[in-house]
């Protein structure tokens, strides 16, 4: 019964192929905990926020990045067209891009908290630009994930940014209250005329400056 081909391949491979994947899943699964556990251990014993930085990274691994991982290794046992395995080679391309600006954008948040944190101290008003280049820069890192992927598509890059230059100039007179929310919050940023703990009055209300964001 195992000599019996199916999709190409005899049962036997299958079975080695389905084995080589339960086990690539189940010891990348331990590693990462290892892994995990190890860096807990030494942040425990650290006062550097780096080791902090990575636990909250890890912990935004996805289970499904590690089934693709392990199925791509399972398919090495098997014999399959040309076009089939260009295919799983390129999902598992795209499931390391995604995973990776996962990670990246996690520890980014968690150093850009802490740093703003303790900037605020310092000065309140640098804490707010801090806060604003900080979206700029995860929409830069998304931006470049985004276009990686569509070139291991086979995407032209180069037309698309160019689609995306024309396209951003009727996004732009159809989004005008938004952009105008936007540059305002970024000439609050950078002229700082109130920052974070200050008291303001603005027509009927009044209060104290707690959050200031791209739209609130």
């Amino acid at each position: 019964m195992l000599d019996t081909v199916f999709l190409g391949n005899p049962l036997r491979q299958w079975a080695i192929a389905v084995t080589l994947a339960v086990g690539s899943l189940v010891t990348l699964e331990l590693a990462l905990r290892a892994v995990h556990r190890r860096i807990s251990a030494l942040a425990a014993r650290t006062e550097t926020h780096w080791d902090d930085i990575v636990i909250h990274a890890l912990g935004r691994s996805k289970t499904l990045f590690l089934v693709v991982l392990a199925t791509v290794a399972g398919t090495t046992a098997l014999e399959m067209p040309a076009r089939v395995r260009t295919g799983i080679e390129a999902t598992a391309v795209l499931a390391l891009l995604f995973q990776g600006g996962m990670w990246l954008s996690a520890g980014f948040t968690v150093w850009l908290k802490r740093y703003t944190e303790r900037v605020l101290q310092a000065d309140r008003g640098a804490a707010t630009t801090v806060s604003a280049l900080g979206f700029v820069i995860k929409l830069g890192l998304w931006s470049v994930v985004a276009l990686l992927a569509l070139d291991n598509l086979g995407v032209n890059i180069t037309t698309v940014v160019a689609g995306l230059g024309v396209g951003g100039v009727a996004v732009a007179l159809a989004v005008q209250n938004i952009l105008g929310d936007l540059f305002a919050s970024l000439s609050i940023a950078l002229d700082k005329p109130f920052v974070l703990g200050d008291f303001v009055v603005v027509g009927e209300h009044l209060g104290t400056v707690e959050h200031i964001g791209l739209k609130t």
